[in-house]
């Protein structure tokens, strides 16, 4: 036995998202997400200690990478981030490079000049949070090392 966490299979669109990231060294040209910036986040389980992957959007902005935990306006924070909180140690794909990071939510000043940048950029992240009561974290992707 090892003592290797298993990676359970993203959903189909994800893996389909995951997998035209790969073959076009991170940046997809078709489909919904075309021309968006997007990265591909390792996560341990927070319960399972199971190895995740997910694809989502991210901004760079003054050489720090973003995420946000929108969950597209849902009431509830995506397990992506319930597991990142529980374990901040992180691998990040990104434009064909991987490397290990550690995720680091914002505090709520810089939380929101983050958060309006990318709404600005990409208005349906406005509309994510207006859609729900939660206030939707960002968290700085730290390269490790």
């Amino acid at each position: 036995m090892t003592d290797t966490p298993t990676r359970p299979e993203p959903s189909d669109f994800n893996r389909q998202v995951i997998d035209a990231l790969r073959a076009s060294g991170g940046a997809l040209s078709e489909g919904p997400f075309a021309g968006a910036p997007l990265l591909v986040l390792h996560t341990r389980g927070r319960r399972s200690g199971r190895a995740y992957e997910n694809p989502m959007m991210y901004l760079e902005l003054e050489g720090r990478v973003y995420v946000f935990a929108s969950r597209a306006g849902h009431p509830d924070h995506p397990d992506w981030y319930l597991n990142l909180v529980a374990h901040p140690e992180v691998t990040v794909e990104r434009g064909g490079e991987t490397y290990p990071a550690r995720a680091v939510p914002l505090e709520e000043g810089e939380r929101a000049r983050v958060y309006e940048l990318q709404s600005e950029a990409y208005p349906q992240f406005a509309d994510y949070q207006r859609q729900t009561t939660r206030v939707i974290p960002v968290v700085e992707l730290v390269p490790a090392g």
